[in-house]
């Protein structure tokens, strides 16, 4: 309990100062610094006082000195936006042209009644931008938002372009949003990690081609977050039952993975330690070969600190744990306050933490316990973040629920043995066979699952609207689309290849973290 102060202060200063200017963040972070330092000396001070009140100067001093360091960040932050190279070109709002270095994967972008086609968004660094004659060269990350051609950029290439750059909303971490009005002139590249990552992705997809439709496109994005083969039938299907969180790469993906890499390590005798970072190193392989995305890293931190949990032999700890993984989150990036996904996820493995386990002991003792506990996972979860997602869409899925539960014992073997299927993929693609057949037909059983579901009379309800609809609004998931979308307003600093590839769901991966 010690530290649930210190994530409360830590996220409400990232969430203010991602709203405020870059003066006001740095003088924030002064005032919680200086209170910081006056609780320590009152701790030191008074040490013959009661344990209890020199607890409570400390935890308040640890609050307020990490409330001081987002703060910071913050202020880094916003002062890249007000004075750094692009801020002039963005007050002007004239067209510019600009030279960036590709940095992430491109990602559809739906627009409904949009007749030119989709747009993609991808993330990008600044070389250079000429503005009114005027040629600036910096640093700051921009995300460029564009038609036909920018599906095709490639991370680590240094391309040309026009268009208009303009603010960001609040909150944002980019210096600028880019609506480029030209496909991008390639003109020169590097090697860039995340390329030879997409071009795995790509070869896994193709090593499942000879599936059926439903599994081949399927048990790519529950494995590697790949959607690009996903009929979209089914995708609607996984909507209508809360299930599309299955092809987001997430928090009980990553413990999957490190927990497999624990008992390897452990079959090889090797000592808790050496375990650990044998697992570690698996973990960062994990996260390079899915693409080092702000979800997906999010999701590597959330499963890291579960399993160090369980291997440290803290098990009891769990809500220690989750503060640690917020902590740790909002030191790195400030942004995720503002974050939907973020809070789903915090409020998902809440609810497991305090709530689960009461919940599997409510049932009654002729229920078997596993079945206890794959019922009180879910559902504990849903309790805490129902009232968020249906605040957004007021939308009831009944069977959401049960959906997810009988789908739940399966994702474990598509990880699993879609995850040893990559390398193999590229390497000796005829042994990948077996790891893939086994892994495409479990999916293609969640497939099945999510069709037979979303067929069902009453699949998808309507809710009350408003406060009262999120007060009572104690069901399952349901999918989340923002209303009215709009391309040429800045693109949350989150979205990634996975959480924009499923179109509109805010970041659906996050409800799955336990």
């Amino acid at each position: 309990m010690r530290l649930v102060p210190t994530v409360l202060v830590t996220w409400s200063v990232a969430l203010v100062g991602s709203l405020i200017d870059a003066m006001w963040s740095a003088a924030l972070a002064g005032v919680l610094a200086l209170a910081g330092l006056l609780l320590l000396a009152r701790a030191r001070r008074h040490r013959s006082a009661a344990q209890r009140a020199r607890t409570i100067s400390a935890t308040l001093a640890l609050a307020a000195v990490l409330g001081a360091a987002v703060a910071v960040s913050c202020a880094v932050t916003a002062n890249t936006r007000e004075l750094g190279p692009l801020a002039e070109a963005v007050s002007g709002g004239s067209g510019v042209l600009i030279e960036v270095q590709i940095t992430g994967v491109p990602a559809e972008v739906p627009v409904p009644g949009h007749s030119g086609g989709n747009r993609w968004s991808v993330a990008a660094g600044l070389i250079k931008v000429t503005s009114k004659g005027s040629v600036t060269q910096g640093t700051a990350d921009v995300m460029v938002v564009g038609g036909n051609g920018w599906q095709n950029v490639r991370p680590g290439q240094h391309v040309r372009t026009s268009g208009t750059l303009k603010a960001v909303r609040e909150g944002q971490s980019q210096a600028a949003l880019l609506s480029a009005s030209s496909a991008p002139v390639v003109i020169g590249s590097a090697f860039d990690v995340r390329q030879s990552a997409f071009d795995v992705r790509r070869q896994f997809v193709a090593a499942s081609g000879w599936l059926p439709p439903d599994p081949a496109g399927l048990m790519p994005g529950m494995v590697t977050g790949d959607t690009s083969a996903l009929p979209e039938s089914l995708e609607a299907d996984m909507k209508t039952t809360g299930m599309t969180h299955l092809t987001a790469v997430s928090g009980a993906n990553c413990s999957l993975v490190m927990g497999g890499f624990v008992l390897l390590a452990r079959c090889l005798r090797l000592t808790r330690p050496l375990a650990g970072a044998f697992a570690a190193c698996g973990l960062t392989a994990f996260v390079v070969m899915v693409g080092p995305d702000p979800s997906v890293l999010r999701a590597a931190v959330m499963g890291t600190v579960g399993l160090a949990a369980l291997v440290g032999g803290l098990r009891g700890r769990s809500l220690t744990f989750l503060c640690l993984a917020t902590i740790i989150l909002l030191l790195l990036d400030p942004g995720m306050a503002a974050n939907l996904g973020f809070l789903l996820s915090v409020l998902a493995t809440l609810g497991i933490v305090l709530l689960a386990s009461r919940m599997a002991s409510w049932v009654p003792s002729v229920v078997p316990r596993w079945l206890a506990a794959g019922c009180a996972v879910p559902l504990s979860a849903q309790l805490l973040c129902g009232p968020v997602i249906v605040a957004l869409q007021p939308q009831f899925t009944p069977y959401a629920l049960i959906a997810n539960v009988v789908a739940g014992p399966l994702v474990a073997p598509i990880t699993i043995f879609g995850t040893v299927a990559v390398p193999l993929a590229v390497v000796f693609p005829w042994l990948a066979v077996v790891p893939v057949a086994v892994a495409g037909g479990c999916a293609g059983i969640v497939a099945g699952i999510a069709r037979f579901f979303a067929h069902l009379p009453g699949a998808a309800l309507p809710w009350a609207e408003g406060p009262a609809g999120g007060v009572s609004h104690g069901g399952p998931f349901t999918p989340i689309r923002p209303r009215g979308l709009d391309v040429a307003a800045p693109v949350r600093s989150d979205v990634s290849r996975h959480d924009v590839a499923s179109r509109g769901n805010a970041d659906t991966g996050a409800r799955r973290t336990a």
